[in-house]
């Protein structure tokens, strides 16, 4: 019983390993791809959907990918760098955002279109402000002292299952966002259906990342 319990682990360990590779490398294709389509400086709209695959597809996995004890590219680092490195790649994941709803809303308000009219405009606005307040969450728990109603492990457990629900949105946003006009006439159908996993696949490693580190053990 003891050497199949190993057998076990030891095989839900490469599983994770696999699937951590899987959202790192689907990370880097996807947003390579999104800037080769997009072409960043073609137009001024053409910077919107590369900044926001850079913000949520890249930055934002890394970000929650760099505590993975399996496939973190940052996992022989102490527990403090790693800690700065997540806060960082979260910083610029924000800001990449940001600037992007900048210039999508700068860019209708020249073509004179309505503003957050599309579901994808909805969920991605909603996405960037719950962003922004995962963010400012997250300097206190860089600073404990500066927010002492609940324990450091409960807000870093309220921290990661906000992160989670903000992560998701921003998967969602992004296959909102596939499903406009610029997108489908830009790509092939097959291509379309391999883009829309990309989304499906990192958000699933993470949310399994998050509930291992997290819920299942606050559960168990």
């Amino acid at each position: 019983m003891a050497q199949s319990s190993d057998m076990d682990t030891r095989l839900q360990r490469t599983l994770r390993v696999i699937s951590g590779a899987a959202a790192h490398l689907t990370a880097f294709i996807f947003t390579i791809y999104i800037f080769s389509v997009s072409q960043p400086g073609a137009t001024l709209f053409s910077w919107h959907p590369f900044l926001m695959c850079l913000a949520f597809s890249f930055f934002m996995t890394e970000a929650i990918l760099v505590f993975s004890p399996d496939s973190s590219l940052l996992r022989s680092f102490s527990r403090k760098a790693r800690v700065r490195a997540h806060w960082l790649l979260q910083l610029l994941s924000v800001l990449c955002a940001l600037l992007g709803v900048g210039i999508i809303y700068y860019n209708k308000v020249l073509q004179g279109k309505p503003h957050f009219s599309t579901w994808h405009g909805l969920v991605g606005l909603l996405t960037v402000v719950w962003a922004l307040i995962q963010n400012v969450g997250g300097i206190t728990l860089l600073y404990p002292k500066l927010v002492q109603r609940w324990t450091l492990a409960t807000r870093k457990l309220y921290h990661a299952t906000s992160g989670l629900l903000g992560y998701l949105l921003g998967c969602v946003s992004l296959l909102l966002g596939m499903c406009s006009l610029w997108f489908s006439a830009s790509v092939g159908s097959i291509t379309w259906y391999l883009c829309a996993l990309c989304p499906v696949i990192t958000g699933l490693v993470v949310m399994g990342q998050v509930s291992n580190a997290y819920l299942y053990r606050k559960r168990n």
